[in-house]
């Protein structure tokens, strides 16, 4: 498995809050709706999105942003625009006085804003809960990134916004695959791009030394790895390994091993009904008491409470 297939192979939406947003100028919606991540894709028009803290960012027909919760923003034709609607968790949509909007807004099918043709369309993905996002991915992204039309040109575009309004059996499921993709599509790019700064343990897959061995550990986190083992792998001394892969990567190999099979582990349990003790065996833990345990020092909370909170 490479770096990049490690960290995008998280996101597994489950009933996406997904809409085609149409407005007239001027407009704009406060969202405080504290979702792990969010996609904004600009058909038509353009969009400013003014985050609270950090730079605002302004988006033309066919760019896209990702925006990374729980931090709350605004999006709007400009700046200046006050906004007329607040998201909140659940897609929960309000007046900003916290009246209820009553859907006077709902335009048909997962259509939602002022008219069907507006002069700005929108089509938004929010990912409701964190679980259904690696938290690696989430932890290699800034609050708010983007790509333009110019360096990215995504062929899941019209699919998506022909199906976001398309009323059909196992709708849910198809809107959720394609958001999945155009997420993998997005990071994928914005990763690739010259000025790019992943995380550092995505930079080292490059390392002849460090590479090697972050491959086998994401290859085969059961194994009983030991640094001696994973030197000898790498044809380096113990000493060397240790200092290079922390250096390289921000946090020694053993450390590094049990955060790759901790999150292994709780997509695990949001993506299986396999038992405690069986994933446990799976990502290199002897019994379930054991995975328990360092789960829950990393988690905070335990490998049942983890699954019933996913569910």
């Amino acid at each position: 498995m490479d770096a990049l297939t490690g960290l995008l192979e998280g996101p597994r939406a489950r009933g996406a809050f997904m809409i085609r947003a149409c407005f007239d100028p001027p407009w704009a919606v406060r969202v405080e709706d504290e979702a792990p991540l969010t996609v904004m894709l600009v058909v038509r028009g353009e969009a400013w999105i003014l985050p609270d803290r950090g730079e605002r960012l302004r988006l033309g027909p066919g760019d896209l942003a990702v925006a990374r919760g729980p931090d709350p923003y605004t999006c709007a034709d400009t700046p200046g625009t006050a906004p007329q609607a607040l998201i909140l968790p659940g897609g929960e949509c309000r007046h900003p006085d916290g009246l209820p909007l009553n859907g006077v807004m709902d335009l048909g099918v997962r259509t939602w804003g002022d008219r069907p043709d507006g002069g700005t369309v929108m089509l938004i993905g929010t990912y409701r809960m964190r679980g259904e996002i690696g938290g690696r991915l989430l932890d290699a992204l800034p609050p708010l990134l983007s790509l333009t039309a110019d360096v990215w040109d995504c062929p899941l575009t019209p699919l998506l916004a022909e199906e976001v309004v398309r009323d059909a059996p196992g709708q849910e499921v198809v809107l959720d695959r394609l958001l999945d993709l155009l997420v993998i599509a997005a990071l994928r790019a914005w990763f690739a791009r010259p000025e790019a700064e992943p995380p550092a343990w995505y930079r080292a897959r490059a390392d002849p030394v460090v590479g090697p061995v972050l491959r086998l550990l994401q290859d085969d986190p059961a194994h009983p790895w030991t640094v001696a083992a994973l030197a000898a792998k790498a044809g380096v001394s113990r000493a060397a390994l240790a200092r290079r892969f922390t250096e390289l990567v921000g946090e020694p190999p053993m450390t590094y091993l049990t955060g790759w099979r901790l999150a292994l582990a709780a997509d695990r349990l949001r993506d299986t009904d396999d038992t405690i003790g069986a994933i446990a065996r799976r990502v290199g833990y002897g019994s379930a008491f054991a995975l328990s345990t360092a789960f829950k020092r990393t988690y905070g909370v335990s490998p049942q409470e983890w699954r019933t909170r996913a569910a």
